[in-house]
């Protein structure tokens, strides 16, 4: 038992360094050609595996570039509805959030390239678009389950959700805009206060 469990343990670590190693490739070859120059073959020659390995990680390239981590990462989702019972559910998403945007901030400088290929690529675009719709929809079931209400039915769960992905994805555009001198989970703050408090208008111009 012990050893299968160790034999278990070997295999996903290497599963996860490959994962790792393809992530890394596509993001550097992103950066050295442009995005519309990087081939999946030209990410396993930079990874040092075979063709057929890299469809065992990811679906796709954007995949590779979008979900470093892998399709079964925790998402958002996953993350809120992991928060304490009882917990008023504005402050479990403001909790979730901050679980998601400290791991995504474990390398700061992969995510700023990553950011900046993005923003380079319009093509990109809707496939993040697409990603994020799957997941706010799995965030307004959360919500909806923490609050008790339909989420088909009522409309604070899918408004939630919807307003928390674009407090996310302006965090994340700000948040390149600073430099990443400014931390995430700061950045997303900001941005919750000022949706908590109602988006007061900005001061008037002198």
């Amino acid at each position: 038992m012990i050893v299968a469990v160790a034999e278990r343990g070997l295999r996903e670590r290497k599963k996860a360094g490959t994962r790792e190693a393809l992530a890394a490739a596509t993001l550097q070859l992103a950066v050295e050609r442009g995005w519309e120059h990087v081939t999946v073959e030209a990410i396993t020659a930079a990874a040092d595996v075979s063709y057929r390995t890299f469809f065992n990680h990811f679906s796709a390239k954007e995949e590779a570039l979008l979900v470093p981590a892998g399709p079964d990462q925790p998402r958002l989702s996953a993350r809120l509805r992991a928060q304490p019972p009882g917990t008023a559910v504005l402050d479990a998403v403001r909790a979730a959030l901050h679980e998601e945007l400290a791991e995504l901030e474990r390398d700061p400088a992969a995510l700023r390239d990553r950011m900046t290929v993005v923003l380079a690529t319009p093509s990109l675009i809707p496939r993040l678009v697409e990603m994020g719709s799957a997941d706010e929809r799995e965030t307004a079931q959360a919500i909806a389950e923490r609050t008790g209400q339909d989420v088909e039915a009522d409309l604070y769960p899918a408004l939630l959700a919807a307003v928390v992905s674009a407090a996310v994805r302006v965090t994340l555009w700000r948040w390149q805009q600073l430099g990443g001198a400014t931390g995430l989970v700061t950045v997303v703050d900001e941005a919750l206060d000022a949706l908590a408090g109602g988006l007061p208008p900005p001061p008037p111009v002198a």
